[in-house]
């Protein structure tokens, strides 16, 4: 559909405008630096022969007509994502982060965060299906906690694909309070003996190994008696049932332990410290990937524009105040990014500022769905089951702009407000140890048996 001229300078007057609103956040980010962490969003100029290494890497080893992960048919995607993993081995870049001793290449943090930002540019993932819990999570958490023992066990197990990890943390009645869970293990000579339930275990039927919080003392206060185990999965006391999810694909399931066995060293961190390993986690998880949080809901932004214009909507006021609201939206999220990056580089663990940048993008994804399902009108009641979008948070880079993809990310985008900790819980951490607000009343400041005794 053709565009009028008033909308080409519109649109003309509205980049102008968002080039002079991002010049003065740069100013205005430099002038208040010492009162928001020392943002500073420059590299060293030492770091663009890495970078442009990287660039080089990724042209030689992608297609010419590479247009990112999400342009791939679904039903291709696992098998090329196995073959670029096994590229990725050879150039040693799967945990380039890593030590040398374990594998990895010793990338110091500023080049492992490059090589994040050059992947995600080119919309390539910079690790196998299930790596982001195999070496993103528990292999970094070995690496911290670990025994070496554990550690030449483990990690050249995670590298060369012999171990394939999911994550044991939410139960049915510890989803946000997570503290509350109540897998218990008991120990019976070397073994540990683990009954219980795990939920919204995302991949774990792909899984061979489960990294577990367990409850092992509870004459304590809960955060003082879990224990983080390294769980083998084949076994007979586990049992993984998938869950179909509301976009009818069967991302997440439900694990069951009865009377499932975990040798007895294989506890991390020690006994009872679990609390505090599983926080180190995600710290990991939260921390060296934050520059490029923004990149996929950008892409999605871009898409998003591309359907107002075809639905012939961008004239409409409405829809303009949306997509500059929802562009504010993504330009904070990079900016927050670039903020917590100097946090990572200073060596300083992830706060509880994080926590506004999860409410903040869990809520804005829910919106610009939302908005899409509007733009379509009537086609978004057609099409359902018919998108190519699988996993959380934005569609991967290269996603067809078609409207059964929009409607798998509106369902998508649904449990963003409650998986990874609610935003209420969000909201009760900033205002708790960010604004530093009277913290909320409990009542459960006893040990675990007893809070769970009041409750029953």
């Amino acid at each position: 559909m053709g565009h009028p001229p008033s909308h080409t300078k519109r649109n003309t007057k509205t980049k102008a405008s968002a080039e002079v609103a991002m010049s003065h956040s740069h100013v205005t980010a430099r002038m208040r630096e010492s009162t928001i962490a020392g943002m500073d969003p420059t590299y060293p100029a030492d770091t663009e022969a890495y970078r442009q290494q990287m660039k080089d890497f990724l042209d030689e080893h992608l297609p010419s007509d590479w247009g990112g992960i999400g342009s791939l048919p679904s039903d291709d995607r696992h098998h090329w994502q196995k073959q670029w993993r096994e590229t990725l081995s050879e150039a040693n870049l799967l945990a380039p982060h890593w030590p040398a001793e374990y594998g990895g290449a010793g990338l110091s943090r500023i080049e492992h965060v490059i090589l994040n930002e050059e992947f995600a540019h080119r919309g390539v993932p910079t690790m196998g299906s299930n790596d982001g819990f195999s070496i993103g999570m528990v292999g970094n958490t070995i690496l911290h906690w670990g025994t070496e023992e554990q550690k030449q066990h483990y990690l050249p197990r995670i590298l060369d694909g012999s171990d394939v990890w999911c994550q044991g943390y939410s139960e049915p009645n510890s989803g946000s309070d997570l503290a509350n869970l109540g897998c218990k293990a008991e120990l019976d000579g070397d073994e540990w003996i683990l009954n219980g339930q795990k939920i919204w275990t995302s991949a774990g039927m792909h899984a061979n190994m489960i990294f577990t919080l367990c409850r092992t003392d509870p004459e304590v206060p809960k955060h003082k008696g879990i224990s983080f185990m390294l769980v083998p999965m084949d076994q007979p006391g586990i049992e993984v049932r998938p869950i179909t999810h509301i976009g009818m694909k069967d991302h997440f399931c439900e694990v069951f332990y009865s009377d499932a066995r975990c040798p007895k060293d294989n506890v991390l961190g020690g006994v009872n410290n679990g609390w505090a390993v599983a926080n180190t986690l995600l710290g990991f998880e939260r921390g060296i990937r934050a520059t490029v949080l923004a990149l996929p809901f950008r892409a999605e932004l871009d898409s998003f524009i591309e359907l107002a214009q075809r639905y012939g909507k961008t004239d409409d006021p409405t829809t303009r105040q949306k997509i500059a609201r929802f562009h504010t939206a993504v330009e904070i999220l990079r900016w927050q990014g670039y903020q917590a990056l100097t946090r990572n580089l200073r060596g300083e663990a992830p706060g509880p500022e994080s926590s506004i940048t999860k409410l903040q993008w869990s809520k804005y994804h829910q919106q610009v769905t939302e908005a899409a399902m509007e733009l379509a009108g009537a086609d978004a009641t057609i099409g359902f089951g018919q998108g190519d979008v699988s996993g959380l948070g934005a569609p991967p880079i290269g996603t067809p702009n078609t409207v059964p993809n929009w409607i798998d990310s509106f369902l998508i985008a649904r449990p963003g407000t409650i998986y990874a900790g609610t935003s209420e819980v969000q909201k009760n951490i900033i205002g708790e140890r960010v604004l530093g607000l009277p913290k909320e009343p409990r009542a459960d400041g006893g040990s675990w048996k007893e809070s769970q005794s009041a409750y029953s």
